[in-house]
């Protein structure tokens, strides 16, 4: 039986007999989803899981951004078992109980801003984000939304009109909810302006506000406009930061058109940046937080956290059956616990240590144009070369290929991108021994 404590992977053949018949059956019956490497996973502990065929990994993904506290922490499920002989679902939108009053009582109080909040549960990310954008409708009595290029915000007919970060997300589903203007993100490697934003960071900044000014006076009448949406970290689209003054000056912006800033932390936040949200390293607090992936440890839970003051003024303007389930919102009190317990720390420590194992290899590798990231939110774009900066998504798929067959799972990002998100729960040798068999598959693919 695995601990989590493994000190490095140990792999015999992958994918072994046991795990084709499951990949087999899958192929079979399951819809066509996000497959991305064949880990048919029997049991997880920590950062580690144990295949079907008894292959012990790494896990670099942490279940998608899920399971931050690490895999099946032992108060985790503790508050999960409890919860459920007591009962497991009662209808938190249409009925009362404690467990989730509790928690949305937690958010509102650990969310920036100094205001009176309120919290909307919901299932999934892109239920957060749906309700956000009903919320800001409702609330504004304002049609029209404005997002990022980049940006991933769910797959959900109103999410999906927020995202842009690939084409294949909105192919052939059009028409999706209408009023989205897209601008660019400032991206400080890849934006469409031509600025190193590493070298001229104000520049790039200004220039994607004057993007919105420039669009406000040509496209959309900014008096129309509920919300923007953004990351504060943009995760799928490639695992952007942004420079550090973006976020003021989208704030200040903001503000003066009288246009809510919802900040996306679904992916970013719950200390996965070693601060409980993306955001406080940016210094400002958005009118909005939306939250999920990590928010139940690996139970379906999402949160919309809004001004009290934007709530609706009607019963059944917006509600769910599922949304604060509460055995998820039990482990999600155990995980903010256990996150607030030193691991939100532990991110940051870790987080330094992998960014300056990345750089190196950035500064050692021709392959590696960018590293980037914060905490333990970090990733390396792959190119043809650094002085051209070409995509080269089949040498990172190549990458990721070969770093899982040494016990590593990793996860692409944006086009060209690798991402590492191993649970914050890692310890210092674990990640010097992944981040040198991800040097390993580097050096083998050159």
């Amino acid at each position: 039986m695995i601990t989590g404590n493994e000190t490095a992977p140990v792999i015999k053949t992958v994918p072994g007999e046991n795990a084709k018949k499951i990949i087999e059956k899958d192929g079979s019956y399951l819809a066509t989803t996000t497959k991305a490497a064949p880990a048919a996973v029997k049991e997880a502990r920590g950062i580690v899981f144990e295949d079907v065929d008894g292959n012990i990994f790494f896990d670099f993904t942490s279940g998608v951004g899920v399971v931050n506290v690490g895999h099946c922490h032992p108060e985790v499920v503790k508050a999960i078992q409890q919860q459920a002989e007591k009962f497991i679902h009662f209808a938190g939108t249409d009925f009362y109980y404690s467990v989730q009053a509790e928690l949305a009582q937690k958010l509102t109080a650990m969310t920036p801003g100094n205001w009176e909040k309120k919290v909307y549960f919901g299932n999934s990310g892109a239920e957060a984000v749906e309700a956000a954008m009903k919320m800001t409708r409702w609330s504004t009595k304002k049609k029209f939304f404005m997002a990022f290029i980049g940006a991933f915000h769910g797959r959900t007919m109103g999410a999906l009109a927020l995202t842009a970060s690939k084409p294949v997300h909105k192919r052939r589903f059009f028409p999706w909810t209408p009023g989205v203007v897209h601008v660019p993100y400032p991206n400080p490697y890849r934006n469409p302006f031509g600025i190193d934003g590493y070298d001229e960071p104000d520049e790039l900044v200004n220039a994607v506000i004057n993007y919105f000014e420039y669009t406000f006076s040509h496209f959309v009448p900014d008096d129309e406009v509920a919300a923007i949406f953004s990351e504060a970290i943009q995760g799928e689209g490639g695992y952007v930061v942004p420079p550090k003054n973006f976020f003021r000056e989208l704030m200040k912006m903001a503000e003066e058109h009288h246009i809510l800033l919802v900040d996306d932390e679904i992916q970013a936040g719950m200390g996965r940046t070693g601060k409980m949200w993306a955001i406080e390293h940016f210094g400002i607090e958005p009118h909005i937080i939306t939250s999920s992936k990590a928010l139940a440890s690996g139970l379906p839970l999402s949160a919309c956290i809004y001004p009290a003051a934007n709530d609706y003024t009607v019963s059944g303007a917006h509600s769910t059956t599922f949304g604060g389930n509460p055995v998820a919102c039990a482990a999600s009190l155990a995980a903010l616990d256990i996150l607030q317990g030193g691991l939100i720390e532990n991110a940051a420590k870790q987080g330094t240590l992998m960014a300056k194992r990345l750089q190196e290899m950035k500064d050692s590798y021709e392959i590696v144009g960018d590293a980037r990231g914060i905490g333990l939110m970090q990733a390396i774009e792959i190119v043809k070369s650094k002085e051209g900066k070409e995509i080269a998504p089949k040498i990172r798929d190549a990458i990721v290929d070969r770093a899982f067959k040494k016990g590593i799972l990793l996860l692409g990002c944006g086009v060209s991108g690798i991402r590492f998100i191993p649970p914050l729960s890692i310890n210092e040798e674990q990640l010097t021994n992944a981040m040198d068999l991800l040097e390993e598959a580097i050096k083998e693919v050159m």
